[in-house]
C-alpha cells in the first residue's frame, strides 16, 4: 500500500533530477532518499557536485529496476551553507526518509548529528569531519575520508619526501579544517613531523600577507593549507606571488576543477591530496579502477568534466546505500543501519570497511597525494607508487 506523499515533498520531488515517472516494483513503495545539500552559499561549490553525482547513481539504479523491484525517490534540501538550515531541512523530511544523505559543509552536518540520533535513520554524511564518528553516533556513517586520515596520509607523504618541518595554517570557522589540524597535532611525532608556525584565518579571509610573512621567516620545508571554498583560491594565487619556494599543500576540498579554474596558472605544481577516484586513470586495470569509471565515463558524458572530489563521495553514498538495502532486505531503519555497520563495498572512493567500531570506513590506502600539472590533476610519483599496490583490489 502506497503512503500519501504531503504537497511540499511532492513538489520537492518535482525539482530533483532523479526519482521522477511513475514507481516501479509492482506497487511497492518507493525507497525514499533525502539529501541535505549545500547548493547555494560558501559551500555550493561542494555542494553542486554532491547532489549531480547523487541524482547520477539514483537514475542509475532506477533505469536498471531499482532495488529489490523499488524505485528510489529522491527530494533534495538546501541548506544554503547554514547549519540552522541544515536543522530545518532534516526536520521538515525526517518522517518520510529511509534514509538521509547529509551536507558536505562540516557544521551542519554537526548541527544535524542529534537529531539523527534522536530520529534513528540512516545518515550518510557527505563530509569529512570526525567528530561525527568520534564518538560512533549509531546511525551516521561518513562517506569522504575523515579529516583525520587526510590528516595522516599527508604526513606519511611527507615522512617519504624528507619533509621534517611543516607550516600550517587554517580556517577556523571550519569543522573540518579543525578536525585536519588536530589530525596532524596527534600524529606529527609518529612521522618525524614538527608543525611550525601554526597559522589561523576565517572563511571570510582575501588577504594571506601575515601568513606567508611568517613561514617565510621560520624553517618551514611546506605550509599544508585546511580551507574550502573562497579562502584557498585567494590564498593559492597570493602564493604564487609572494615569492614563497616551498611546497604547497591542500587538501581534499581543492580536488575539483571548481578550485582549479578560478585558481588558474597560480596552482600549477600545487600539492593536492584526494580520494583515488580523481585520478582513476593512473590505476592498474581492477575491481578499484572499474568502480571509478562506472561514475567518470557517465559524469563525464553529462556534464562535460570528469567528477571532482565532491562527486565521488555523493556516487559513493548511495552505492553503500543501495549495497546496505539490499543486504537488510527493505528499508527497515535499524536493518538497514545493521547492515551498513557490516558491510564491506569498493566504490570509486576506495574500499570501505565499516564495523561497530569504525563508521568512517577508508584508511590512507584510498587518499593519493597529487599536483597539478597543466591545469589537471595528477598522481604524484609516491602517489603512483601507492595506488599500484591498491588498485587490484
Amino acid at each position: 500500500m502506497r503512503r500519501p506523499v504531503p504537497l511540499l515533498l511532492t513538489l520537492a520531488l518535482a525539482t530533483t533530477m532523479a526519482g521522477c515517472g511513475d514507481d516501479a516494483g509492482g506497487g511497492d513503495d518507493p525507497i525514499r532518499v533525502a539529501q541535505i545539500v549545500s547548493l547555494t552559499g560558501n559551500y555550493s561549490p561542494l555542494g553542486s557536485e554532491n547532489q549531480k553525482s547523487v541524482a547520477l547513481a539514483v537514475r542509475q539504479i532506477n533505469d536498471a529496476g531499482g532495488i529489490g523491484g523499488r524505485r528510489i525517490e529522491l527530494t533534495v534540501r538546501d541548506d544554503k551553507s547554514l547549519p540552522d538550515q541544515a536543522v530545518l531541512a532534516f526536520n521538515e523530511v525526517k518522517g518520510e526518509a529511509d534514509a538521509v544523505i547529509g551536507s558536505p559543509f562540516s557544521n551542519s552536518a554537526l548541527a544535524t548529528i542529534p537529531l539523527v540520533d534522536r530520529e534513528k535513520v540512516p545518515y550518510l554524511s557527505l563530509t569529512p569531519a570526525d567528530e561525527q564518528v568520534q564518538p560512533v553516533h549509531p546511525y551516521v556513517f561518513v562517506v569522504p575520508a575523515t579529516s583525520g586520515t587526510y590528516a595522516e596520509a599527508a604526513l606519511q607523504y611527507f615522512q617519504a619526501t624528507g619533509v621534517t618541518r611543516l607550516a600550517v595554517a587554517h580556517d577556523t570557522k571550519s569543522s573540518y579544517a579543525a578536525a585536519g589540524v588536530k589530525g596532524l597535532k596527534d600524529k606529527a611525532a609518529t612521522y618525524g613531523v614538527t608543525l611550525a608556525p601554526m597559522e589561523e584565518f576565517q572563511t571570510t579571509a582575501t588577504e594571506f600577507g601575515a601568513v606567508f610573512t611568517h613561514v617565510r621567516s621560520s624553517s618551514a620545508q611546506a605550509l599544508m593549507v585546511w580551507a574550502t571554498g573562497a579562502p584557498a583560491v585567494a590564498l593559492t594565487k597570493q602564493y604564487a606571488a609572494s615569492g614563497l619556494r616551498i611546497p604547497l599543500v591542500l587538501t581534499g576540498a581543492q580536488a575539483s576543477k571548481l578550485f582549479l579554474d578560478p585558481a588558474g596558472p597560480a596552482a600549477e605544481g600545487v600539492t593536492i591530496a584526494s580520494s583515488i577516484g580523481v585520478v582513476g586513470d593512473a590505476l592498474p586495470d581492477g575491481a578499484q579502477k572499474t568502480a571509478i569509471k562506472e561514475l567518470s565515463d557517465a559524469f563525464t558524458a553529462e556534464h562535460g568534466y570528469p567528477p571532482p572530489q565532491f562527486a565521488q563521495d555523493g556516487y559513493s553514498a548511495v552505492k553503500l546505500l543501495k549495497a546496505a538495502v539490499e543486504k537488510a532486505g527493505g528499508t527497515d531503519r535499524d536493518k538497514v543501519r545493521d547492515a551498513l555497520e557490516g558491510l564491506t563495498l569498493t566504490t570509486p572512493n576506495g574500499t570501505y570497511t565499516y564495523s561497530a567500531a569504525n563508521h568512517s570506513g577508508l584508511t590512507t590506502d584510498y587518499i593519493s597525494l597529487n599536483t597539478v600539472r597543466g591545469g589537471k590533476i595528477v598522481p604524484t610519483d609516491y602517489a603512483k607508487a601507492k595506488l599500484a599496490t591498491v588498485g587490484g583490489r
